[in-house]
């Protein structure tokens, strides 16, 4: 029987294209199983919203099974289920909901609709790690680049940054294309930067100028803003120099100069605020989590600032029903009242929303 304190929570994610069933008994992970439709989304170079709904609907109840099995629980043992219910694609958000409920009322549990986005910060409580009361968390992937200010995962998450046009791992996606590297763009880029010079080219570092930032007595408007739409468009312009003159597309190279340009102003803003808001813990989280260059650099300017940085495993970095689980559990723990059966998806969920309230 669980405890208050070690509650039995399943999590279910289905906000693009992996759908996530995770099983927590307070921070024990106790399954985390995935089922992804990328390999569907490939031809079109990116992920298209109708198919990976389709391939929820697919996927959730083998997945489910596989999940319950692999924690050698029963539904019937489960004491909450906790859904993502925002940020993400309208259509596969609403799948995972639909279930969540389903299953809420056919077997009469607690149902709680989370943040996408805080749940890729509740792994960092998974497996007997242990967050400070106070940090800050970077999240970097396809659709997201933000950073945030945790005072409490269950009902205290500030935005101190985040990207005005492009995300991070968008930018690596149409960046790719453009190189011929194929979907998805960060594995591929961050293959072909290994062979690059990351100094052959002097990208564009996006909301990086005085005017942008100001200073830490007067910030500016996007002081701790991303932007990697010029970025993109500075490499569009470089390839068509190479084609208009007849010459080879120095690929590694460029791959190794944009991806640069990345994680320079994703680390050197992410640090900064980090030591502004008087932060000693960050945690990394999000699919580009796992780049190698971007873990590098973050992990030296963290170092050299007196940061400690928390990088969790790679299947927790990327969307799963663990980090679900993770947060609901959190939750369940501390008391919060359950988001009931009449709510609706958010593709749009402020970072600020940690779980949806009932409906009065």
């Amino acid at each position: 029987m669980s405890t208050p304190q070690h509650p039995l929570v399943l999590g279910i994610e289905s906000s693009c294209d992996e759908t996530g069933i995770g099983i927590v008994r307070g921070t024990q992970l106790l399954a985390n199983t995935v089922s992804s439709s990328m390999d569907e989304h490939v031809r079109f170079g990116g992920v298209i919203p109708e198919i990976a709904a389709r391939a929820h609907l697919e996927a959730f109840v083998p997945t489910l099974e596989q999940a319950l099995a692999e924690a050698d629980v029963t539904l019937e043992e489960i004491d909450a289920i906790a859904v993502t219910s925002g940020p993400g694609l309208a259509g596969a958000l609403m799948v995972g909901v639909a279930a969540a409920k389903a299953l809420a009322l056919a077997t009469g549990k607690p149902l709680y609709g989370i943040n996408h986005l805080v749940a890729h910060v509740g792994v960092g409580v998974l497996e007997g790690s242990v967050l400070p009361p106070t940090f800050g968390a970077l999240l970097v992937s396809g659709g997201h680049t933000e950073i945030l200010k945790v005072t409490s995962l269950t009902n205290d998450v500030q935005l101190l940054g985040a990207t005005i046009d492009d995300a991070a791992g968008e930018a690596y996606d149409k960046t790719a294309r453009l190189l011929g590297l194929g979907y998805p763009g960060g594995p591929a880029i961050d293959k072909a930067a290994k062979d690059g010079d990351k100094k052959a080219f002097r990208f564009p570092r996006g909301l990086s100028l005085p005017k942008f930032v100001g200073s830490a007595e007067e910030p500016g408007k996007h002081r701790n803003n991303f932007s990697f739409s010029g970025l993109k468009t500075a490499v569009a312009r470089c390839v068509e120099h190479f084609e208009a003159a007849g010459e080879p597309i120095p690929v590694a190279d460029i791959s190794a100069s944009f991806q640069e340009a990345v994680v320079d102003v994703i680390t050197s803003k992410a640090v900064r605020a980090m030591q502004e808001n008087g932060l000693k813990t960050l945690l990394l989280g999000g699919g580009v989590a796992a780049n190698t260059r971007l873990r590098e650099l973050l992990a030296a300017r963290c170092a050299s600032a007196g940061i400690t940085l928390v990088v969790p495993p790679f299947s927790l970095c990327t969307d799963n029903g663990g980090m679900v689980a993770a947060l609901g559990a959190q939750l369940v723990a501390a008391g919060a009242e359950p988001s009931g059966l009449d709510f609706a998806t958010d593709s749009s969920q402020p970072v600020t929303n940690i779980v949806l309230e009932p409906r009065s």
